[in-house]
C-alpha cells in the first residue's frame, strides 16, 4: 500500500499540474486551426480531450444511463390517468331508453406499494450502471491519451528517420561526387561510379518512403485529434531519454488499485447480482394501492349522471408462472457467473499488460545505450573507410557498408528512444494513472453512499473533470481544403533540414 500511495502522489502531482496548466476541458469542442498547427505533447492530448469522437460516445453512454437511473427511481412514484370516452349510439334497444348518446369520464391514481423487491433492486442496477459508465469513460479518457501520445511520438520518430536519410543521401551524394572525380583521372574503374549511383538510388528511394510514412502518421494524428488530415503539423518536442525509476510490482500493485476497468468489472458484478434479486421478484406478491374517480351519463337525462368512486389496495401473488420466474433466476445465476469470470479475467490481463509493458521498457532502455555506443563506432568507421578509398587502399564496397551500418545504427538508436517513450506512455496507461479521476477515491466515495454526481466531484483530479459531463452538439466532420495548394508535411521537414 506504501508503494502504491508512493507511486500515486508522483503521478496524481504531476497529472494535475499539467492539466492545470493546460485548462482541461474534457468535453468542449475546439475549433479547427489554420493548416500548419505547431504542437506540444501537451497541446496534443488536450485537442484529443475535446475533440475526439470515442470520448463523446464515453459521454452519451455515461448520460444515457444517467436517465436509467432517473428512470428506475421514478418507478416509485404515483401515477395519474385520465381517461374519456363518448359514444354515439342507435338501434331498437336505445332508441326504447330515450337517449342515443353516452359519456364516460375518469381518473385513476396508482402508487406501488410492494413489487418483491424488484423496484429497489432496479434503482441498484441503474446506480452501479451509471458508476460503471462513469469508470469507463475515465478508461476511454486514458485509452485516447495513450492513443494520442504514441501517434505523436511516431510523428516524431518519422522526422528523426527523415533526417536519417537526409543525411545518408547527402553522404552518398557527396561520395559519389568524389568516386566521378577519382573516375575522371582514371584512379577508379566505372564499377565503382555505377555501385555507388545504385547505393545512392536506393537510399533516395528509402527516403521516400520514410517521408511517405511521415505524411500518413501526420494525417493520422490530425485525424485524431480532430484536425484536418491534410493539415501540416509541427511537433514542438523531440524523443528524449527520462529514466523510469519504478519497479515491476509497484506498477503492478498500483494497477490493481487503480485500473478503471476493474473497478468497472466489479460493478459489473453487482450489477448482476441485482438483476437477480429483480428476477427473484417473481417469487414474491406484489401490492398496489389505487383510487379512480368516474362519472359517466346519457346526453338525454341529466339526472341520469352517476359519480362514483372507489379506493383500495390490491395484491397479486403468482403461485406457479409455468417456471418462468425459476428460468429468469437461473439465467440470472449465469450471469453473474459470467461477469465473475470476465472480472477475473481484467485483472490476470491487467498484470499480463504491466509486466508486458514494464519489460519492453526495460529492453528498450538498454537498447538506448547500446545504440548510442554503435552510432559512435559506426562514425568512426565511416571516417575511417572514407580516408582509406582516398588513399587508393580502400575499396568502394567498404565505404558503401560502412555507409549502411552507420544509417543502420543511427535508425536503431531513434527506434530505441521511440520504443522507450511508447512502452512508457503505454505502461502509464495500464497502471491506469488517472486522467479525469481517480478510481480509488470515486470507488470509496460510492461506497459512502454518494451519488454518482458527487462521487465524480470527490474523486477529479482537477475541477472540470468534477463536473457532471454533458452531451453536446454533434460537431461536424472535419474535411481537407480541397484547393489546398500547400506542400506536403513530410516537404516542410525536407525543407527546415536544407536550410
Amino acid at each position: 500500500m506504501k508503494i502504491v500511495n508512493g507511486i500515486k502522489k508522483k503521478f496524481l502531482s504531476k497529472r494535475a499540474a499539467a492539466l492545470a496548466t493546460s485548462g482541461l476541458m474534457l468535453f468542449s469542442v475546439a475549433p479547427v486551426d489554420a493548416a500548419t498547427v505547431s504542437l506540444n505533447l501537451d497541446e496534443t492530448i488536450q485537442r484529443a480531450f475535446e475533440n475526439n469522437r470515442t470520448i463523446k460516445q464515453s459521454v452519451a453512454d455515461r448520460e444515457s444511463a444517467a436517465w436509467n437511473l432517473s428512470t428506475a427511481r421514478r418507478r416509485t412514484n404515483p401515477t395519474l390517468s385520465w381517461e374519456t370516452s363518448a359514444q354515439k349510439v342507435g338501434g331498437a334497444y336505445y332508441h326504447n331508453q330515450g337517449y342515443n348518446r353516452a359519456f364516460n369520464n375518469s381518473a385513476a391514481v396508482g402508487i406501488p406499494i410492494y413489487m418483491g423487491g424488484q423496484l429497489k433492486s432496479g434503482r441498484a442496477s441503474a446506480r452501479y450502471a451509471l458508476n460503471n459508465a462513469d469508470l469507463e469513460l475515465e478508461n476511454t479518457l486514458q485509452s485516447v491519451k495513450l492513443q494520442a501520445t504514441a501517434q505523436y511520438f511516431q510523428v516524431l520518430q518519422y522526422r528523426n528517420l527523415i533526417e536519417v536519410r537526409e543525411e545518408a543521401v547527402r553522404t552518398l551524394q557527396e561520395h559519389l561526387n568524389n568516386v566521378n572525380a577519382q573516375f575522371r583521372v582514371g584512379t577508379v574503374a566505372k564499377s565503382d561510379v555505377l555501385a555507388s549511383q545504385v547505393e545512392l538510388a536506393n537510399e533516395q528511394q528509402a527516403l521516400i518512403t520514410t517521408q511517405n510514412n511521415y505524411d500518413v502518421a501526420v494525417a493520422t494524428l490530425s485525424n485524431y485529434i480532430g484536425l484536418p488530415a491534410d493539415t501540416i503539423l509541427r511537433p514542438a518536442d523531440t524523443l528524449t531519454y527520462n529514466k523510469y525509476n519504478l519497479t515491476l510490482g509497484g506498477c503492478t500493485s498500483y494497477a490493481l488499485e487503480n485500473r478503471a476497468d476493474i473497478a468497472a468489472a466489479d460493478y459489473a458484478v453487482k450489477q448482476a447480482e441485482e438483476a437477480k434479486k429483480s428476477a427473484k421478484a417473481g417469487y414474491r406478491p406484489t401490492v398496489n394501492a389505487s383510487a379512480t374517480k368516474g362519472i359517466t351519463g346519457k346526453s338525454e337525462f341529466k339526472d341520469d349522471i352517476t359519480d362514483q368512486w372507489t379506493a383500495g389496495i390490491s395484491a397479486t401473488w403468482n403461485i406457479f408462472d409455468g417456471g418462468i420466474t425459476s428460468s429468469q433466476v437461473h439465467a440470472a445465476d449465469a450471469a453473474i457467473a459470467r461477469a465473475k469470470e470476465t472480472a477475473a479475467q481484467v485483472r490476470e490481463q491487467v498484470q499480463l499488460d504491466v509486466q508486458s509493458y514494464f519489460l519492453q521498457l526495460r529492453a528498450a532502455e538498454k537498447n538506448i545505450a547500446t545504440t548510442q555506443t554503435s552510432v559512435a563506432l559506426a562514425e568512426e568507421d565511416y571516417k575511417i573507410a572514407q580516408v582509406r578509398y582516398a588513399a587508393g587502399v580502400g575499396t568502394n564496397l567498404d565505404v558503401m557498408d560502412a555507409s549502411r551500418k552507420l544509417t543502420e545504427a543511427k535508425t536503431n538508436y531513434f527506434s530505441a528512444l521511440y520504443s522507450y517513450n511508447t512502452a512508457k506512455a503505454s505502461l502509464d496507461r495500464y497502471m491506469g494513472i488517472p486522467v479525469g479521476i481517480d478510481v480509488t477515491r470515486y470507488v470509496a466515495a460510492e461506497q459512502d453512499g454518494k451519488t454518482a454526481d458527487k462521487a465524480r466531484e470527490d474523486a477529479a483530479i482537477v475541477e472540470s473533470a468534477g463536473e457532471k459531463p454533458k452531451v453536446g452538439d454533434i460537431a461536424p466532420v472535419v474535411t481537407i481544403d480541397l484547393e489546398n495548394s500547400s506542400p506536403l508535411p513530410s516537404e516542410t521537414v525536407e525543407q527546415e533540414l536544407t536550410r
